[in-house]
């Protein structure tokens, strides 16, 4: 890649945010109109049982995660000899079509499945363009690199998702989407005019990147962020009943409670993409905890409007701090297959979407309220938590010799007692 003057570096990030800011607008926004998308496309079930409508209305956002769990590693083993720009290109071209999809297709189960297609570029967008970014900003920054990307995310949800979320309540939650697939248009064309040509590894190959799935430290940081990350989507997959149902407040103070998650969620990756290149496994450690004290805080104090937006600020904050983190150390123990690994972190994230929702969901309809989606948010906290204590220690444990090293080390412990006997 040629050099860059400051400027054209500048505009290349930025172009690479809009990308994320368009994904979290597509992915998020649904959390906040959830009740209004089960009005319209769940009509006889809504008037009959609102909170069942609701959850059923979750899968939504279950097929959207499970659309980024089958896309990134597809994406990223296909595309293994493609230029990055290129492919940039062709990912953000389906996040068009499958938002003007999901937009206009008329029934609850068309609509599922265009939030599928819609999801299917969304990691493998996001860890070409965090591989890219590292590469703009030179040795050193992967981070940074990560949370760059995931600054457009972070700044969507404290502009992108609230704004957006009004228009849909006001004018109803199709044309929300075909906002975000404004933003994704526009995305198209600043990638065109401001994103250096990257071509593909000169050594990369598909059995490279097959090759990677055989180590157990992959699986257990994959198992890391769907089961950790898996809490924060059960929190936030249903905010908006938890302002109507626990605080008793109206719709209108849902976009001020996504502001703030958002605000918290652009502090806290700002903060973990200059922590995980300073120390990441310390950054690791450190961060789950106070995540899942956030989660517990934003369960206990639910039904006050204050605490609702603190909390929410540092739930926001301390899911977003770890995320560069993690994916740092996806694409570490990838070794050479840093492609894939750079996507998988957004598979194992949003399978936690899937399950987190999914759970949080079947904790309503179980009848136990609101706010036990936040109390299941701190049982997979807190699992999570343990998985990444189990993945750490693995680093630390030596490899076991092979048969014939442990013969030669036995024969080797025994000299010094036949020497004796002689």
């Amino acid at each position: 890649m040629a050099t860059l003057t400051p400027a054209r570096r500048w505009l290349a990030l930025l172009a690479l945010a809009l990308g994320g800011f368009g994904i979290g607008t597509t992915e998020f926004v649904a959390m906040g109109l959830l009740p209004n998308m089960a009005r319209d496309l769940l009509p006889a079930l809504y008037a009959a049982a609102p909170a069942r409508a609701v959850a059923t209305s979750g899968w939504l956002i279950s097929a959207y995660a499970l659309g980024v769990v089958v896309g990134a590693p597809t994406f990223a083993v296909l595309s293994v000899r493609m230029s990055r720009t290129r492919l940039l290109l062709a990912l953000v071209g389906v996040f068009i079509l499958g938002t003007v999809a999901s937009a206009l297709l008329p029934s609850f189960g068309w609509v599922l499945a265009a939030r599928f297609v819609a999801a299917l570029p969304h990691g493998a967008f996001f860890g070409t363009a965090a591989l890219v970014a590292g590469r703009i900003l030179g040795p050193g920054n992967r981070g940074k690199g990560i949370a760059f990307v995931l600054s457009g995310l972070t700044v969507a949800n404290v502009v992108g998702v609230p704004l957006i979320t009004r228009l849909g309540q006001l004018a109803g939650w199709r044309v929300a989407y075909l906002c975000v697939a404004a933003i994704f248009a526009l995305t198209l064309v600043a990638i065109v005019l401001c994103v250096p040509r990257q071509p593909a590894s000169p050594t990369a190959s598909i059995r490279a990147e097959l090759r990677v799935f055989r180590k157990p430290q992959l699986w257990l940081m994959m198992a890391v962020g769907a089961v950790g990350f898996a809490g924060f989507f059960a929190v936030y997959s249903y905010v908006a009943e938890v302002v109507r149902q626990e605080a008793h407040l109206s719709e209108s103070f849902v976009p001020w409670l996504l502001v703030a998650i958002g605000l918290g969620m652009t502090v806290g990756n700002l903060f973990g993409g200059w922590a995980a290149d300073k120390n990441l496994n310390r950054t690791l450690r450190l961060g789950f905890p106070v995540f899942i004290a956030s989660m517990a805080a934003f369960a206990l104090t639910a039904g006050s409007p204050v605490a609702l937006i603190v909390c929410g600020f540092a739930v926001g904050a301390s899911n977003l701090a770890l995320i560069p983190a993690v994916q740092t150390r996806l694409i570490a123990v990838s070794a050479e297959a840093e492609m894939i690994g750079a996507a998988l972190v957004h598979s194992a994230l949003n399978l936690g979407n899937s399950l987190g929702a999914v759970l949080g969901g079947a904790a309503i309809a179980a009848g136990w309220g609101y706010r036990a989606p936040t109390w299941v948010g701190v049982v997979l906290g807190t699992l999570g938590f343990g998985l990444l204590i189990l993945s750490l220690r693995a680093d630390r444990t030596p490899p076991p010799a092979p048969a014939g090293e442990h013969a030669r080390a036995a024969a080797r412990d025994s000299q010094p007692a036949a020497a004796l006997a002689r």
